[in-house]
């Protein structure tokens, strides 16, 4: 078992720093974590000389040091491919399923926590008054608990009007709003039913899906107040999962097993309906928009109109999911047709 220890840029913050710790410790995974932005600490000579290495472009959360394929120190970001890395190179504790169709579910689900519900995290964070407000002036304290108050002031300044003009980034607008704040509470009532007879998504033990959609949660239910009130008038048993979920070290997975694929539980399945009736719309709309050269795409979800700037990282979301499914034998393609049938997500998988 690999034991050198890995070094990460990260934030209390941010969603993915936090998807990505809990994911460390499940797994055993030595590491030390640096907190701060990945830019302008990778700007400082004490860690240039250590590292030797090169921001990445863009300077995301969280940015993990770890060697290329020639032995070289690089910065590398983006949970997904990481976390797939780290299956190889570390073997215990495994967070993606062996059985192939529970993995592609797996798959599927972590790009929603990933993709779509992190449009429920920065627009309950920037679109309301209050919220903003709190994360205004608590974010800077997030880097440095001893800002003096002019600095404090100046950054909560700067960063609250900053981000709520990027509401944009995710869809977010007075249009889609009541769009998104629905799906967050139909998605919280779907965990309320499934954390019922099930500890994690997937079974007795977590998949990367728990850790992406955990990551979420982290800001929904933790820092942000709107969001968090309405987490706990319709799902307490999601509010202290994630209290679980931040340190899973110590739980013991001998003789725990994943879900069976013939007896998948219909809290799961409509989870896969709320995927398939926002997610799936967005993704698909947003990859014609890149294949014909267009700037933005347009798709109606639930019932509204919903008009956003096409992301080519989107685009590549779409194209995993559809490798995943290909890369499945017949067999197993067939019957994760027949658990998504009627959820909406058939069309993310069907030409």
């Amino acid at each position: 078992m690999n034991s050198e220890r890995i070094t990460l840029i990260g934030a209390p913050p941010s969603p993915y720093t936090r998807k990505m710790i809990s994911l460390l410790r499940y797994r055993h995974i030595n590491y030390e974590i640096i907190w701060g932005d990945p830019g302008t600490i990778l700007d400082s000579d004490e860690i240039f000389t250590k590292f030797n290495i090169e921001k990445p472009k863009p300077a995301l959360l969280p940015t993990f040091i770890l060697p290329n394929k020639d032995g070289e120190m690089e910065a590398v970001t983006d949970s997904t491919p990481i976390l797939r890395r780290f299956e190889k190179e570390y073997l215990e504790r495994s967070v993606i399923p062996d059985n192939p169709v529970l993995s592609f579910l797996n798959f599927l689900l972590e790009d929603f926590g990933d993709e779509w519900a992190t449009k429920y995290m920065f627009h309950y964070r920037w679109h309301f008054k209050e919220d903003a407000e709190n994360a205004a002036s608590l974010l800077p304290l997030n880097h440095n608990a001893s800002l003096p108050d002019e600095h404090w002031k100046q950054f909560s300044d700067y960063i609250g009007p900053r981000q709520i003009e990027r509401l944009w980034v995710v869809g977010s607008n007075e249009k889609t709003a009541p769009v998104i704040e629905e799906s967050y509470k139909r998605f919280l009532a779907i965990m309320e039913k499934h954390l019922a007879n099930s500890p994690f998504i997937l079974g007795q033990k977590p998949s990367s899906s728990d850790f992406a959609i955990f990551g979420q949660l982290t800001q929904l239910i933790g820092f942000d107040p709107t969001s968090r009130n309405i987490a706990h008038e319709i799902s307490k048993r999601t509010v202290a999962w994630i209290n679980s979920m931040e340190d899973l070290s110590g739980l013991k997975i001998e003789n725990k097993e994943w879900l069976d694929v013939d007896s998948v539980p219909s809290s799961l399945k409509e989870l896969f309906a709320e995927v398939g009736k926002v997610y799936a719309p967005a993704l698909i709309a947003n990859a014609k928009a890149l294949e014909n050269g267009d700037d933005t795409w347009e798709t109606e979800i639930d019932g509204v109109v919903w008009s956003q700037k096409a992301f080519p990282y989107q685009a590549k979301c779409l194209k995993w999911i559809r490798e995943e499914f290909e890369n499945l034998s017949e067999e197993d393609r067939a019957k994760v047709l027949e658990i998504l049938d009627g959820s909406g997500c058939e069309r993310l998988v069907k030409s």
